[in-house]
């Protein structure tokens, strides 16, 4: 992991694009806490943002801590930079710190790929089987299961069967306050369609 005390280009990257209006804080859930004139408002200037950070910068920032992480998902997410799949991928299954999950599979349910489900669902192979593991269980369902949604799939259905992975993590110590795999589908399905919103202010976004 960088470091922000020994390294100019991640600070300077986080000046940019993270630490602004606090952005890092409101991307996800909080988003849905705004007025309509406010997230109208963080949206455009995220599309933005979006268009203008190169490809270095997102790598950059990919290699700092939760928030410069949680930031470059939500702008790869916005441009549909689908050449960080995997590199995404990667960083959700080593789940190496907390709080950026949620944004990694919020970029994979907007890719809507074949192979975003394959990612999500080999996260849910492993930490499913991890029930003292509080991590990103709940979005990673909700991702795949908006994805199975859009693709015609069932890759998730093996997880949220009766008796299968998903009832096994929430029944396994320590108890855990949770909502049902739709919600969670809900819930991703909202971030996206903000994600969704913020492209029309990215001039960068692939096609």
């Amino acid at each position: 992991m960088r470091r922000t005390d020994e390294d100019d280009e991640l600070l300077m990257s986080i000046r940019r694009y993270v630490t602004p209006d606090r952005r890092y804080l409101k991307l996800g859930g909080n988003l849905m806490g705004m007025t309509d004139r406010e997230r109208a408002t963080f949206l455009r200037k995220l599309g933005e943002a979006a268009g203008e950070i190169t490809p270095r910068e997102l790598g950059v920032l990919l290699e700092g801590g939760w928030r410069e992480r949680k930031t470059a998902a939500w702008l790869i997410a916005v441009a549909n930079r689908t050449d960080f799949r995997e590199r995404l991928g990667e960083l959700l299954l080593a789940s190496q710190g907390p709080y950026a999950g949620q944004a990694y599979c919020v970029a994979l349910a907007t890719f809507g790929a074949p192979s975003d489900a394959d990612l999500l669902a080999a996260y849910l192979d492993r930490y499913l089987r991890r029930p003292d593991l509080y991590y990103d269980q709940g979005p990673a369902i909700g991702a795949l299961l908006l994805l199975d949604a859009k693709l015609g799939a069932d890759r998730a259905a093996r997880f949220v069967a009766p008796a299968g992975l998903w009832q096994q993590w929430i029944d396994g110590p320590p108890t855990k306050d949770h909502d049902t795999p739709d919600s969670y589908r809900e819930f991703i399905d909202q971030l996206c369609a903000f994600a969704e919103e913020s492209t029309r202010h990215c001039t960068a976004r692939n096609q």
